[in-house]
């Protein structure tokens, strides 16, 4: 998209829709997310929340707690059935599609089918399966099992889809092709939207036409949080922008004047501001504790010095593990943010929006100039990996690559904290009298115990950008311009699976 002349708006949503042919399992049309931009023209920044909203029709009765079923990876007590964290009835209504196109719509510069035709392209082409796509398959294979359409795509012949085979999702280009052409409209209020309800509904979702047409993308101006001469942009309460802001005021209250360099000391008071953020976080919103979930984080930068941060998830690996079998759409589980006991301030509610999220996209303004974007994938982790980035880069004046280089601790007041083992004795010395109980561990492909961070960099007196993802995320990437090429087609005696 920037080899076409787009700017970086164009570049994120075409990104966007392309993950969700590519890597469906994290992030795709039956997801939702959030969204910063900073618009140089015009010296602003903007936040979007295309979160999902619970069906009009929902009933708290469809969701009895289960006491003998281990809790959701949000920490809510599980219910019959796993009602809230897989099938049907663990599905909200979508907003990635709403939240893409508005953004595409009020600050790119291409239309729609031009920034969609790589995400096309890469769905007719199909998924050139590799370990890593085997592991996120084999993960969720009990859940994959119990959808006819996913077992069929994901699971052939009952085992998960195998290296060096392509597996093509069924239908999907074709859906995508209708969003291109037919935009929100084909997608929220068309015939496409038609076919959506139809599968919905044959599997016992309770999302109507009125729920997909009533859909709204939410714009709004961003939460600020300066620090160290930098005002840093997210979206504020509903995600981990509050946590952020609240960490930076804490470590600026305690480190005045930051060390030359990161000390024992710089690390005892990050954990102590997680913990302390972590701690008024849960208060608010009835011990919410995301654990598990998965997502995608990208985030992207032009000449102009425009700068965009996106997160967008089905929260869970694999979302509800639902394929519909009219549009091969993946479908998130997001009825799993919501608590299925009354009176609490996540508690199911017909036509309520996600209101706690740990997505924290974030982009850091200097003298009016964007000079980072930041974000990250997994679940509790991300707000943690965020801030210790953000914090570096503005209590140090470390690089983009140094700070995601750099190795890091996770806290969210749970009675321990985690730290790399490269932050050296001294560090762990320091980190384990704070409560007794240190967990030493790497950071590696999986278990995920640290959040994959990626962002962009731009530096204003030279106009040289950068980017970077997590050394650990084996799939991640960066591109600068350059013609697309979604790579040749399958080989003759390839074998294709869908």
């Amino acid at each position: 998209m920037l080899d076409a002349g787009g700017n970086a708006v164009d570049a994120i949503t075409a990104t966007a829709y392309a993950l969700g042919a590519v890597e469906p399992w994290m992030s795709g049309p039956g997801g939702s997310g959030f969204m910063v931009i900073w618009l140089a023209a015009e010296q602003r920044a903007v936040a979007l929340d295309f979160q999902g909203v619970l069906p009009r029709g929902l009933r708290l009765q469809d969701y009895p707690v289960d006491p003998g079923l281990p809790p959701t990876p949000m920490g809510f007590p599980a219910v019959a059935g796993n009602a809230n964290t897989e099938g049907y009835r663990s599905i909200t209504v979508p907003g990635a599609v709403a939240g893409l196109n508005h953004a595409l719509a009020r600050f790119g510069t291409l239309d729609l089918p031009q920034v969609m035709d790589p995400a096309i392209r890469l769905a007719e082409r199909g998924i050139w399966a590799d370990w890593f796509t085997t592991l996120q398959i084999a993960l969720c294979a009990p859940v994959l099992a119990g959808d006819p359409v996913s077992a069929a795509t994901y699971l052939p012949g009952g085992h998960p889809h195998r290296p060096e085979r392509v597996l093509r999702i069924p239908n999907l280009a074709g859906t995508l092709r209708e969003i291109a052409q037919g935009g929100s409209d084909s997608f929220y209020r068309g015939a496409l939207a038609g076919r959506i309800v139809a599968d919905l509904q044959a599997g016992g979702s309770r999302i109507s036409h009125e729920d997909l047409a009533g859909y709204a993308v939410r714009e709004f101006a961003p939460m600020q949080a300066g620090h160290r001469g930098h005002v840093l942009h997210t979206c504020g309460e509903m995600s981990g922008g509050l946590r952020l802001r609240d960490f930076l005021a804490m470590t600026g209250s305690e480190m005045p004047a930051p060390p030359r360099a990161p000390a024992p000391e710089t690390w005892l008071a990050y954990a102590r501001a997680l913990d302390a953020c972590w701690k008024a976080h849960k208060i608010r919103n009835g011990a919410v504790t995301e654990t598990g979930a998965c997502t995608s984080s990208m985030a992207a930068v032009d000449a102009a010095g425009n700068m965009v941060a996106l997160t967008s998830t089905l929260l869970n690996r694999f979302g509800s593990g639902v394929t519909l079998p009219g549009t091969g759409l993946l479908m998130n589980d997001a009825v799993s943010y919501f608590d299925p006991r009354p009176g609490r301030p996540t508690t199911m509610a017909g036509g309520k929006r996600i209101n706690s999220s740990n997505m924290c996209p974030t982009v850091a303004v200097r003298d009016g100039q964007a000079v980072f974007a930041l974000g990250a994938s997994g679940g509790n982790l991300i707000m943690p990996a965020v801030a210790q980035v953000a914090a570096l880069m503005t209590d140090f004046g470390m690089s983009l690559e140094a700070a995601v280089h750099h190795p890091r601790i996770d806290a969210s007041f749970r009675g321990s904290v985690r730290a790399d083992p490269r932050l050296g004795e001294a560090v762990l010395a320091a980190l384990e009298g704070l409560h007794g109980d240190l967990e030493v561990a790497g950071s590696a492909v999986y278990p995920k115990l640290y959040a994959c961070v990626s962002g962009v960099a731009r530096d204003p007196a030279t106009g040289i950008c950068s980017a970077v993802v997590d050394p650990s995320q084996p799939v991640g990437g960066g591109a600068a311009p350059g013609p697309f090429d979604p790579g040749p087609e399958p080989p003759a005696g390839t074998v294709v699976r869908a």
